[in-house]
């Protein structure tokens, strides 16, 4: 019997150091086996040192490996998903550093858009089509995003065009912040007549009859042109949430997998970010967005940043806290409405000292950011407004201690910044996010202000020279398309979505420059270049693959690229052509009208 027990004991123990030993085995061969391999592709690390491999490992959605497609494939397990990229180029994910994405997902499904549109016949006649969808009380709407230039035509639309094309269905076009269109419907529904008061600095334009001819002029404050975008009827929350996730889904769809929100007029927070928010709460963000609060009160900004700091912490989005997910970054890009500057190039350019009072309102609202540890972001488009804002910057940094630059600082948009001041920029730590407004508006600028100041507007090789950090971006969705690779041609080419030549040679970005911008130079600008914008080991695995070679295709078609697989956070959130089976159910457009369910969004060849 003792020795039945004996052998009992001993048999139990074999079994139990083959359990332990098969554990171990297993847990090992988890610790070495990715998640997610990437094989036989053209993978750019985008480090320091430009490095161009064939295959990339993800595991717990980092990336822990590049290199040959014989070494990733080692890092093969039983439940690791492997991709054959089939030759095709992989990049990190793009950033767009400046781009108002909650207010482009929350009107979305309301909008027509004619980005990429070719020709303004076919505009038209999209014009056409909505109108005879769409529901009493509601509106056809092309809220910017588009360049008369782009059109065969090279014009804009007359208003007798808009009537006709749209008959009694109220109907809103808007180019840029510098004009908009209201048929003949949309003067009535809004009671609009030749008796009717247009804000200060803006215009509604009439006939040699005297009689409204429906264009709205901003000369070249943009009031008259938000009043109006504010007076359209808002969709439903639904509606609003279904709109972001399609937004979203069209973002990823060109390899966008982070963005930075800017804010913009027409836009309260925390009210006008409900279908971001959702999909932040339920998990469901396809992208890394990182947001700046814009006041909405002229003369009251003060107490509303006051409010904001009071209940709201940088990093944070009140009880939601996602890692680089969802997250609230500082204030702008307007602080101070009187301190603001348009970039209205149909219009004289604006002067500060026409606003008495903007000293005063930017430096109280920059000490209370340095009191608070806030960063910010200012929209400045002239190099006059950037040096009367230095002037301001330095004396509240100097009176703080060095707090107020102690954190992220940057100017938006800059066209005309002066090169003296890229060395106060630079003494102040201070960065750039550039964006390709004049890709949409460059032929009105040369046609203002002449070619020879069109070379270096803005001046981004003189930047990067002088060791300021740049991000790069599109300004969407309004003052110019969303799309991020017209914006790389622009940066590579110098030329507008016309193909009208601004930049000189010396101000054209190789390949590898504008794509650097366009990720970790635009991670630089929420923090996190130690997190994201290359593809090295330990970055998230923020990644697409493309259309077609970036690097080596003919310039001209830099503008058609697109992803044909994006990633992000190690998971697949767009998936087309070879790889559409792989692509994340979304659900149906709504409402039933929606232009998105039509058009979709921007119109690709």
């Amino acid at each position: 019997m003792k020795r039945f027990i004996l052998l009992l004991i001993l048999a139990v123990a074999f079994v139990s150091c083959k359990d332990t030993q098969k554990t171990s085995t297993e847990t090992a061969q988890s610790e070495d086996t990715a998640d997610l391999i990437v094989t036989n592709a053209k993978v750019a690390v985008m480090d320091d040192n430009r490095t161009i491999t064939e295959a990339i490992a993800v595991k717990d959605g980092k990336i822990v490996k590049t290199g040959t497609t014989q070494e990733i494939l080692k890092l093969k397990g039983d439940s690791t998903k492997s991709i054959d990229a089939k030759g095709r180029t992989i990049i990190p994910g793009l950033n767009d550093s400046h781009l108002h994405l909650t207010r482009g997902g929350r009107f979305y499904n309301a909008e027509l858009r004619w980005d990429g549109v070719k020709t303004l016949k076919r505009a038209l006649e999209m014009l056409k089509e909505q109108a005879g969808r769409t529901p009493e009380g509601e509106w056809v709407r092309v809220i910017g995003g588009w360049s008369p230039f782009q059109f065969e035509e090279k014009r804009f639309p007359t208003p007798a065009e808009i009537n006709e094309a749209t008959g009694d269905v109220p109907t809103f076009v808007l180019f840029l912040y510098s004009r908009g269109w209201l048929n003949q419907a949309g003067l009535d529904a809004l009671n609009i007549d030749e008796n009717t008061k247009a804000p200060e600095g803006s215009t509604f334009e009439k006939g040699p009859d005297g009689k409204l001819t429906g264009v709205l002029l901003a000369e070249p404050n943009p009031t008259i042109l938000y009043a109006r975008i504010g007076s359209l009827p808002p969709l439903s929350e639904e509606a609003m949430v279904n709109g972001t996730k399609q937004f979203y889904r069209e973002l990823n769809s060109f390899g966008i997998t982070s963005g930075i929100d800017a804010g913009g007029g027409g836009h309260k927070f925390p009210k006008d970010y409900t279908g971001t928010k959702v999909l932040a709460e339920n998990g469901e963000m396809p992208i890394r967005l990182s947001y700046y609060l814009f006041p909405q009160n002229k003369g009251a900004e003060y107490e509303e940043f006051q409010e904001w700091m009071a209940n709201n912490k940088v990093g944070h989005n009140g009880e939601i806290h996602l890692d680089h997910g969802y997250e609230l970054e500082g204030g702008g890009e307007f602080l101070a409405w009187s301190a603001g500057d348009f970039e209205n190039f149909l219009a004289p350019q604006p002067m500060l000292e026409d606003r008495p009072t903007w000293r005063e309102d930017l430096k109280k609202i920059l000490v209370l950011h340095a009191e608070n540890g806030w960063p910010f972001r200012i929209h400045a488009t002239y190099g006059e407004t950037i040096s009367n804002m230095l002037d301001v910057i330095e004396e509240v940094n100097t009176e703080t201690n060095g707090k107020l630059t102690a954190n992220r600082w940057l100017f938006d948009h800059a066209e005309t910044v002066k090169e003296e001041d890229l060395k106060r920029i630079k003494a102040l730590n201070g960065g750039i996010a550039i964006q390709a407004r004049m890709a949409y508006a460059g032929e009105f600028f040369v046609e203002r202000y002449g070619a020879d100041k069109a070379k270096q507007a803005p001046p981004v090789k003189k930047i990067m020279e002088a060791g300021i950090p740049v991000g790069a971006g599109t300004d969407g969705t309004r003052v110019a398309s969303y799309n991020p690779w017209p914006a790389l041609y622009w940066l590579v080419t110098g030329k507008t979505v016309g193909d009208f030549q601004l930049a000189e040679p010396s101000n054209q970005l190789t390949r590898e420059e504008a794509l650097h911008l366009y990720t970790k130079g635009s991670a630089w600008v929420s923090k996190e270049e130690d997190v994201k914008g290359t593809l090295e080991n330990g970055m998230y695995a923020d990644f697409a693959i493309l259309s077609d070679d970036y690097f080596t295709i003919p310039a001209a078609q830099i503008s058609d690229l697109e992803s044909v697989l994006t990633v992000v956070d190690g998971k697949v959130v767009y998936a087309d052509k070879e790889y559409k089976e792989l692509n994340p159910p979304l659900p149906a457009v709504t409402p039933d009208w929606s232009p998105v369910k039509y058009y979709g969004g921007f119109q690709k060849n």
